[in-house]
């Protein structure tokens, strides 16, 4: 895959990408965060838009308050609850008087086989619930609400219409795959999202974390040709039976020690999502190919 790691911005100054779009990056650089949560601003009249705030960073709120300046604070939209993304919107809220904006809050740590990892932020509660289609509007930008779970199972993306631009946020960026952690990610969810996307016309995507995305339909393509590819690989790694370490070992021979936990899970929603659909079996944490071994 062509991923784009080439993103060279400055942290806490605003760039302005198209007439309606300008982005803030947060000094939270990570393994996934990449350069930092890419915080945008939408609208160019009296109302401005913010899209996924990011981290609780003294200063990445002020820069963003900056931008804001004396414009009505008018939509506080959040992608999903992880931290990265969503805990500035409480100051913001407080500041401007905006309501804030996303599918669903993280389900609350601990609630059984739904539980969220604790990645999110349990403390967030929208103003707001969204549900797939909603319609939002400012002064000067339209914005279309689709839900996107996969990635969380509270991911939703937002469009702006005059631009034909989709804010894409974990669920596509172009600097690196979308990690799927069970119980909140599933694998199978994430990919009919990827599908409903590349039906399709929008012009270009930005995601939270990296470069914007010019041809978001060639890349929702390798996508999902890479889901499709990595499905095939994890069922011949089964052969004979394997438990989801030798798996890693076998896949992702020269990962990151930083990286391999997220490695891990990844092949987990894979394998639930063989699954779910008969392919594999799990037994005394070996999984095996369904009807060969």
């Amino acid at each position: 895959m062509n991923f784009d790691r080439s993103l060279d911005a400055p942290t806490g100054v605003g760039v302005r990408l198209s007439p309606l779009v300008s982005r803030i990056l947060a000094p939270n650089p990570g393994p996934f965060t990449f350069k930092g949560t890419g915080t945008y601003l939408i609208g160019a009249g009296a109302d401005v838009a913010v899209v996924d705030p990011g981290p609780l960073i003294l200063s990445h709120v002020q820069a963003l308050q900056r931008a804001v300046g004396r414009r009505r604070l008018s939509h506080i939209l959040i992608t999903h609850t992880h931290r990265d993304h969503a805990p500035a919107s409480a100051p913001l809220k407080e500041w401007s008087g905006a309501r804030t904006y996303a599918l669903a809050p993280a389900a609350q740590a601990g609630a059984g086989e739904g539980a969220a990892d604790e990645a999110h932020d349990h403390d967030f509660v929208p103003d707001e619930l969204l549900v797939d289609g909603a319609a939002l509007a400012g002064d000067g930008f339209d914005i279309a609400c689709l839900a996107t779970p996969g990635h969380t199972a509270n991911h939703m993306c937002f469009v702006l219409a005059q631009e034909k631009a989709l804010f894409s946020g974990d669920h596509v960026m172009g600097w690196s795959t979308s990690v799927i952690a069970p119980p909140d990610g599933e694998m199978g969810e994430y990919v009919a999202s990827l599908e409903k996307l590349s039906t399709r016309d929008d012009a270009i995507f930005y995601p939270t974390h990296g470069s914007p995305i010019p041809q978001p339909n060639l890349w929702l393509q390798q996508l999902i040709a890479h889901r499709r590819q990595r499905e095939v690989q994890i069922l011949d790694a089964l052969v004979g039976g394997a438990a989801i370490p030798a798996i890693v070992e076998k896949l992702y021979p020269a990962i990151d020690t930083a990286l391999r936990g997220a490695a891990a899970l990844q092949t987990l929603a894979h394998l639930d999502w063989l699954k779910a659909r008969g392919l594999v079996i799990e037994s005394s944490g070996r999984w095996i190919r369904s009807g060969i071994e």
